[in-house]
């Protein structure tokens, strides 16, 4: 099967790693992948083709929003009408060319998939929620006229249906891992941070993250000198918070880490994880977490919960994460079994539910029955016009 892919490929973020991860899997089952994908526009620029690859202009492009050139819609089309792929597959930056996709594929006849994953959290409980709220308010008439919806919980799929994208559009396959890749095994970052318990953040520092909440847990704890608190990753708050928590308080700032087995050894070498989002989609540094074995922490923002519910892991409201890390910091401190077999159990779980293999094939299931829908559309003509 030969699908186009509309994604991204940088900055780093959660779309582009699950762009990256779905594709990678698709080639390596043997189907044809076309990559599409934004670059920002300079003098002189013309839209790139290179081998599978189809470059997309554009104005901005950031870890949230993409803001097209004027031409990249008829480039798109161009490129799809040379390429005739199966099926257009788009993992949505939230751009306007998101709400002429419909259009296009329509036009050219090839049926058309939406990944849609902006974080979210089920309940509106602060200025955050309702922010990412009234995202999936704005596209939700949009995404009613894409032949399917790929969300990633159960609970996205309620919330998009109750905003009037028809049930049958809607369709649940969750981020996956590779749970071979993403194991138990040797790490040095113990002994490097010279740390008897390790606590870790991976993720951006940013306030929807609410990784300040973290930290002043931590301060409040007053955790023993042995366990340390490494942060994982970048982001605008970083330089704001990192001369208040520093390694005098066991605090220590890894910053962005590029290398996926760097992030994989990291993992490996802590005793738990916790995210404390205020939205999220579903995390995949969470899922990655529990697919090395590690006890996890983590708010029910988006479908986080949903990931953790019935013993998998620690699930913590939204509203005082502080207070609730204050009290969870030093248990999890003092029992090093409790995070043992909590981490036995992520690991369980992510086996059970959250494997990149599985979810594939759920995904290459979708592709065929879209297909067999498109294929049926020329049979219904002649009783529609004899009506």
């Amino acid at each position: 099967m030969h699908i186009a892919w509309l994604g991204k490929k940088s900055p780093f973020c959660g779309n582009v790693t699950y762009s990256r991860e779905v594709t990678n899997a698709l080639l390596g089952r043997g189907h044809r992948v076309s990559f599409f994908h934004f670059a920002q526009e300079s003098p002189g620029n013309t839209p790139a083709h290179e081998g599978e690859e189809v470059s997309l202009p554009c104005l901005f492009h950031s870890q949230i929003y993409t803001i097209p050139s004027p031409r990249s819609s008829k480039i798109l089309t161009q490129a799809l009408e040379r390429l005739k792929p199966d099926v257009v597959h788009a993992s949505l930056t939230l751009s306007p060319l998101d709400f002429v996709l419909p259009e296009i594929c329509e036009e050219l006849g090839i049926p058309l998939i939406a990944t849609f994953h902006p974080p979210f959290d089920h309940r509106v409980r602060n200025l955050t929620s309702g922010t990412q709220h009234l995202t999936y308010q704005v596209y939700a008439p949009c995404l009613a006229n894409y032949q399917r919806v790929i969300v990633f919980s159960n609970l996205q799929k309620e919330l998009l249906i109750r905003l009037g994208v028809p049930a049958d559009v809607v369709a649940v396959i969750p981020n996956g891992v590779d749970a071979d890749k993403y194991c138990a095994g040797f790490s040095t970052i113990k002994s490097d941070l010279k740390a008897d318990r390790l606590f870790l953040y991976q993720g951006r520092v940013a306030p929807e993250k609410n990784v300040e909440s973290l930290l002043k847990a931590w301060k409040r704890a007053k955790m023993k000198p042995g366990s340390k608190l490494a942060i994982v990753g970048s982001g605008p708050l970083a330089a704001t918070l990192m001369p208040f928590y520093g390694p005098e308080q066991g605090v220590h700032w890894l910053g962005f880490v590029a290398e996926e087995q760097r992030r994989i050894e990291l993992l490996r070498g802590a005793d738990v994880f916790i995210l404390p989002s205020l939205v999220e989609g579903l995390s995949l540094s969470l899922l990655e977490a529990m697919s090395c074995g590690v006890a996890c922490l983590a708010t029910d923002a988006g479908a986080d919960g949903e990931v953790l519910e019935n013993g998998a892991g620690v699930v913590l409201g939204t509203q005082r994460v502080s207070t609730q890390l204050q009290t969870l910091l030093p248990l999890f401190q003092d029992h090093p079994e409790l995070s043992a077999m909590l981490g036995l159990k992520a690991r369980q779980r992510v086996l059970e539910r959250y494997t990149l293999s599985r979810n594939i094939t759920h995904l290459e299931s979708l592709y065929h029955e879209v297909l067999d829908e498109q294929r049926s559309k020329p049979a219904l003509l002649p009783s529609i016009i004899s009506q």
